[in-house]
């Protein structure tokens, strides 16, 4: 079985997981209005979800003298850099676009901890380091009384932002999120995904990106959540991939956002179709699967699961090694060369490979 993949050894290999043209947004009309906040409202807000700080791979990078300088700014006065939100239409909640270290700071000192860890069992104490020796080593707690209205007082201002066209989707807020947060590491597009679209939908992929089979397959788990991005792929053209409109990007971004909170059977068929057909997939061809050489090659792994789960919606599959003939004789097809990579991401690339896959299986 492992000679017979290693015979494909022609083929460029795609190293990274996904590869993509640059994205072009579509033009939107944006309305947006100011709203100056409290720092003690918005601490209140913070703690109790109202504005919610999106959970991403980025983490709380400031360092406490950093953070205490942010905290003497408010307290004697001076002006502080604005923070961006967008309203979710279905929860009226505000998320965090800009401003996620500002708002993290304030939450810090008000709860009286340095950026506490759940897994750690001693927490540092937030108490203002390398301002005015008159503020050094004060705490919320321990602030005067002028000082801690001063500060329950400042103000700190926002832009909320909403889309109003086009209509059907809200995709201006990536958009928005990616130029604002573009600063040290570059977030990955997924990055965003799981911080704007958090809800049922992403919820499942990130408990599909621990299937046992599934990581046999794709490797360790990667700390920039490509895995986790083929798996929305994966999904995004199992179900659409007829209404496919490049950039690949947009397309997965209009999924993960239409079913953000998506139903249960939804979210039970999700689940069904990707761990039967990654299923098949190791049972049939084990760690070498996508990997025409070395690397997981994104377009071949979209188009052989479309195919597979495809066939698999007919009836289970029983001859593994009719599967792992067609799989081979598969690459042999000069279109499906050409569409796993030149362009892989252009709408007749995609339909090309999906179908030519879900031919090569239809009989299996």
């Amino acid at each position: 079985m492992a000679q017979q993949l290693e015979e494909i050894d022609d083929l460029q290999v795609i190293d990274e997981a996904i590869l993509d043209d640059t994205v072009t947004p579509d033009r939107y009309d944006i309305s947006s209005f100011g709203a100056d906040y409290d720092v003690e409202g918005l601490v209140r807000r913070i703690n109790r979800g109202d504005i919610f700080i999106p959970d991403f791979q980025r983490d709380y990078v400031w360092r406490i003298p950093e953070a205490s300088r942010f905290i003497e700014s408010l307290l004697l006065g001076l002006p502080v850099p604005g923070i961006f939100l967008a309203r979710e239409s279905e929860s009226n909640r505000l998320l965090v676009i800009d401003g996620q270290q500002r708002l993290k700071t304030i939450q810090f000192f008000y709860d009286g901890l340095f950026d506490p860890k759940p897994d750690e069992k001693t927490h540092r104490v937030f108490a203002l380091t390398k301002v005015q020796p008159e503020l050094e080593g004060l705490t919320y707690a321990s602030l005067t009384e002028k000082d801690r209205i001063k500060l329950d007082n400042s103000i700190i201002h926002a832009t909320i932002v909403k889309q109003d066209t086009p209509k059907d989707d809200d995709t201006s807020v990536y958009h928005i999120f990616e130029r604002l947060n573009n600063g040290g590491r570059k977030l990955t597009p997924q990055e965003i995904r799981t911080a704007l679209y958090h809800g049922p939908f992403i919820d499942l992929i990130k408990e599909l990106n621990e299937y046992a089979e599934w990581r046999q397959i794709y490797g360790p788990k990667n700390n920039r959540l490509k895995d986790q991005e083929l798996i929305l792929r994966f999904l995004a053209l199992f179900f659409d991939y007829e209404r496919y409109e490049k950039p690949m990007v947009e397309f997965l971004n209009k999924f993960a956002a239409r079913h953000q909170v998506a139903d249960p059977e939804f979210l039970g068929d999700c689940k069904g179709v990707f761990v039967q057909t990654i299923d098949v997939v190791w049972q049939s061809f084990n760690s070498n699967a996508f990997r025409p050489e070395r690397s997981l090659n994104a377009a071949v792994f979209d188009s052989v699961m479309v195919g597979i789960a495809y066939r698999l919606k007919r009836a289970p599959i029983d001859n593994v090694e009719a599967l792992l003939e067609s799989y081979v004789k598969l690459f042999e097809d000069r279109d499906y060369r050409i569409a796993i990579f030149q362009s892989t991401s252009n709408e007749a690339s995609v339909q090309t490979r999906i179908r030519k896959a879900v031919d090569a299986f239809a009989n299996v």
